[in-house]
């Protein structure tokens, strides 16, 4: 029921890609995932050149389907992550924080499809012109960095702008929202959020435990001063975001205080200090699974729930 001729291209047996996390991420969550039958992606955010190469053999030793890396367009590392990928033998590469035109003859040289997160018409437009194989529209809901549209109102919008494949994201944690975001004309789906309490994501219990006790109106957005407004579930250290940008404080101030949180929380458990990015759909996760029965259920619901309303 939920075809689709751009995620057969790619050998996925769903159309449904996990979230390219920062220090979330990582082989053993992108290889679960390719092995329930969607995409698995490692995040290569500002991690070590080195680290994300182990990465990607350690997922290769866990899986013979296909996977792919996301690629922060913004990180120091930028540069060497697109040669690495090319080496690797990578056949996706997601991209945010920039555009990915400077290395779009090399991934296509390589045989690399090439899918950027946008968060308008515009920038989805400019990826198509740039060469993009499909284009990620992630509504605000998303946890994370975000834009400013809603999933709803963005995602008919680029559907309707471009004449490539659209992939939706962004408040997508049931197969409720699958069936939904499908009605609006695009090919597939890209979840972060509800994978991050799959058995097989390696981020601080802590962290996941938060996500399950999470309720509709416990995530807020800082970091809107700097121009990279971030969607994170509400803690100490989202309030102090929120007082210092009351105050106006520089910049410089707001990235000084945000530097090395994400890793506090996923990794050391702090929950409290800790960065603790989740979507808004957090409030709709209640259990822990296996990747194999998060996207089993979700596109069995999905099914269900067309069935239901022909």
């Amino acid at each position: 029921m939920f075809n689709s001729i751009f995620f057969e291209e790619l050998g996925v047996k769903y159309p449904i890609i996990q979230g390219g996390m920062a220090w979330v991420a990582d082989s053993s969550l992108a290889s679960a995932v390719s092995n329930a039958g969607g995409l698995g992606i490692i995040a290569a955010a500002n991690a070590p050149v080195e680290y994300i190469r182990d990465e990607i053999r350690k997922a290769k030793k866990l899986t013979d389907k296909p996977f792919g890396v996301n690629i922060m367009l913004l990180s120091e590392n930028a540069e060497e992550i697109a040669h690495l990928v090319c080496e690797e033998g990578i056949k996706v590469v997601t991209t945010g924080a920039g555009n990915p035109g400077k290395y779009m003859e090399l991934w296509k040289a390589h045989g690399i499809k090439v899918i950027p997160v946008v968060a308008s018409v515009a920038l989805a437009k400019r990826m198509e012109r740039a060469g993009a194989d499909a284009v990620i529209a992630e509504g605000c809901e998303s946890g994370g960095h975000i834009g400013e549209l809603t999933t709803m109102a963005l995602v008919p919008q680029v559907v309707d702008g471009v004449n490539i494949p659209v992939i939706a994201a962004g408040g997508i944690g049931d197969g409720r929202g699958i069936a939904a975001v499908f009605m609006l004309g695009v090919q597939g789906v890209q979840v972060g959020t509800r994978f991050l309490v799959a058995n097989e994501c390696t981020i601080h219990e802590n962290y996941k435990k938060k996500i399950l006790a999470a309720k509709d109106i416990d995530s807020v957005v800082t970091g809107r001063p700097t121009g990279h407004p971030v969607r994170v579930l509400k803690n100490k250290l989202s309030r102090q975001f929120q007082k210092l940008e009351k105050e106006n404080a520089s910049i410089e101030d707001l990235e000084e205080l945000g530097r090395g949180r994400l890793q506090m929380a996923a990794k050391e458990g702090d929950i409290v200090m800790g960065s603790l990015l989740a979507g808004q759909i957090a409030g709709l996760v209640k259990k822990e699974q296996s990747c194999r029965l998060i996207i089993e259920e979700m596109f069995t619901e999905a099914e269900e729930a067309i069935i239901k309303f022909k």
